[in-house]
C-alpha cells in the first residue's frame, strides 16, 4: 500500500477497491477487534459491496451490535443496512466442531465420515485439539472464498499474543499428521488387511503395549480406529491449509493490526507488524483505537495547573476572617429557641465558587493532556521502529458500542484516519 505524505491509512479506498477480496483483523485482546472487523464489514456494505464478518472471537457483542439474536456457523445476513448503497451484510462466528465435521462429510463417503464422526479420538481431536481452531479458522476462510458468493470477506482473529497463530495452523496440523507415532499407527492401515494387524501384533507389540499401559488399551485402538478412517484425508489437510496460506499472501488479502494506544499494545503491534513482514503477507496498516484528544489542546496541561493553583491561592487569601460560612435552611432549621432567643443554626457545606469549579475543571484538562502526550509518545516510538506502516486513529468513545449506529460511527472514525478535535 502506498502511503500519503502523512503516513496515514486511508480506509475507504482499501475498502472500495474490487481488487480487495479478505481483509484481516489482527492484534492482541481487548483492543476492539470484533468491533473494527464489524465496523469494517457495514462501511463496505454500505458503499456497495457484498460483505461476509467472520468471527473467532466467541463474545456476542458483534451479533447483539449487528441486531441479530446469535451467530452460528452459517452466514446470516444483517437487516437494516443502507440500501443506498446496493451492499449487503451478512455475519457469522467459527464453530470449529461443526467445520471439522463438515470437512470429514465432504471428503469421506457416508461411511466411512460415520466411522469418523463417531471415533471418541475424533471427538476429542475435533473439540480441543491444540491448534484445532486456528487451522479450523482457515478452513472456513478457505471455504467463503473459494464459493465466491462475497465481494468482500472480514475476518476477526482470536483475542490474544497467538491470534497468528492460523499463520502456524498447517505447519503444527502438517507436523502432528508427520509425527512419528501417527506414522507408526497408520502403518497398519497402509499394509492393509490381515497382513496389516500381523504386522501391527508381532512388529509393534512392545510398542503397543507401552502405549496400552500409558492411553489405556480402548483408547489406543480408538486412536488406530480414527488413523485407518482418516488416512486418506490427511493429504487434503495440507493441501487445503497451503492453498489458504497462499491466499493470504495474495495481493487480494489485506491485514489491518488493531492497537490501542498504550505501551504494551504497540509492542504487541510492532511484533504483528515484524512477524507479517516475516511471512510475505500483505500488511495494510495500523488501526490505532480508543485515542483521547482535547478541543482545547492550545492550553497545555502545565498551564492548566498553574491556573487552577492561581485561582486556589486567590481564594484562600479572600477568605472573609478565614471564617467558614453558614447557611440556614428554614425549612429544616429548628425555630429560635424561646429560652435563649437566638435561632439555632447548622453547619452545611457551602456550595462551589465559581473559582473552585474552574479549578477542578483546569485540573480534569490537565490530566486529559497527560494522556494524550502519554499516547502520542508511545505512538511516536512506535512509528519511528516502523515508518512504512499506515496508521489511522480511532477516538475514544464514552461507551461501548451496542447497535449499527454505533459501528457506523466507528467506521466513520476510521475512514476519518485522525482524532476529531473535541472527541472524548
Amino acid at each position: 500500500m502506498t502511503l500519503d505524505p502523512e503516513g496515514t491509512l486511508d480506509i475507504d479506498p482499501l475498502l472500495d477497491d474490487p481488487d480487495t477480496r479478505i481483509v484481516v483483523c489482527c492484534g492482541s485482546g481487548g483492543v476492539g477487534k470484533t468491533t473494527t472487523a464489524a465496523a469494517l464489514g457495514l462501511r463496505a456494505a454500505e458503499r456497495g459491496r457484498k460483505v461476509v464478518v467472520l468471527t473467532i472471537d466467541p463474545a456476542r457483542r458483534l451479533a447483539q451490535s449487528m441486531g441479530i439474536d446469535s451467530l452460528d456457523n452459517t452466514p446470516r445476513r444483517v437487516k437494516d443496512i443502507d440500501p443506498a448503497g446496493g451492499g449487503e451484510l451478512h455475519a457469522m462466528m467459527l464453530d470449529m466442531k461443526r467445520t471439522f465435521d463438515e470437512i470429514v462429510e465432504a471428503h469421506a463417503d457416508e461411511e466411512r465420515a460415520r466411522a469418523i464422526l463417531s471415533n471418541p479420538f475424533y471427538q476429542s481431536l475435533s473439540a480441543g485439539f491444540a491448534g484445532t481452531q486456528e487451522y479450523m479458522a482457515m478452513e472456513k476462510l478457505g471455504q467463503l472464498r473459494a464459493r465466491d458468493e462475497w465481494d468482500l470477506i472480514v475476518v476477526d482473529t482470536p483475542p490474544s499474543r497467538s491470534a497468528l497463530d492460523f499463520l502456524d495452523a498447517p505447519k503444527r496440523l502438517g507436523s502432528f499428521l508427520d509425527g512419528k507415532l501417527i506414522r507408526v499407527l497408520m502403518a497398519p492401515a497402509k499394509v492393509g488387511g490381515r497382513a496389516g494387524m500381523k504386522f501391527l501384533n508381532a512388529g509393534m507389540s512392545m510398542m503397543t503395549g507401552a502405549l496400552g499401559k500409558l492411553l489405556g488399551g480402548q483408547l489406543l485402538r480408538d486412536v488406530q480406529t480414527f488413523v485407518a478412517a482418516m488416512d486418506t484425508m490427511f493429504g487434503g489437510f495440507r493441501t487445503r491449509a497451503d492453498a489458504t496460506y497462499k491466499l493470504l499472501q495474495a495481493p487480494g488479502t489485506a491485514f489491518l493490526v488493531v492497537a490501542a494506544p498504550e505501551r504494551d499494545a504497540l509492542r504487541e503491534a510492532a511484533y504483528f507488524v515484524e512477524r507479517l513482514a516475516a511471512e510475505r503477507m500483505p500488511l495494510a496498516g495500523l488501526v490505532l483505537n480508543r485515542v483521547h484528544g482535547s478541543g482545547a489542546e492550545r492550553l497545555s496541561a502545565e498551564r492548566a495547573l498553574a491556573a487552577a493553583e492561581n485561582l486556589d491561592e486567590h481564594r484562600i487569601v479572600d477568605q472573609a476572617d478565614g471564617k467558614e460560612q453558614v447557611r440556614t435552611d428554614p425549612a429544616t432549621d429548628p425555630a429560635p429557641s424561646p429560652a435563649s432567643g437566638s435561632p439555632a443554626t447548622a453547619q452545611t457545606p457551602s456550595e462551589p465558587t465559581v473559582e473552585e469549579l474552574t479549578a477542578g475543571l483546569l485540573r480534569l484538562h490537565a490530566e486529559r493532556m497527560h494522556v494524550v502526550a502519554r499516547e502520542q509518545h508511545t505512538r511516536d516510538r512506535f512509528t519511528a521502529l516502523h515508518p512504512e506502516v499506515a496508521v489511522t486513529e480511532v477516538a475514544a468513545l464514552p461507551g461501548d458500542v451496542h447497535d449499527l449506529s454505533g459501528l457506523r460511527d466507528i467506521g466513520e472514525r476510521l475512514a476519518a484516519g485522525g482524532t476529531p478535535a473535541g472527541a472524548s
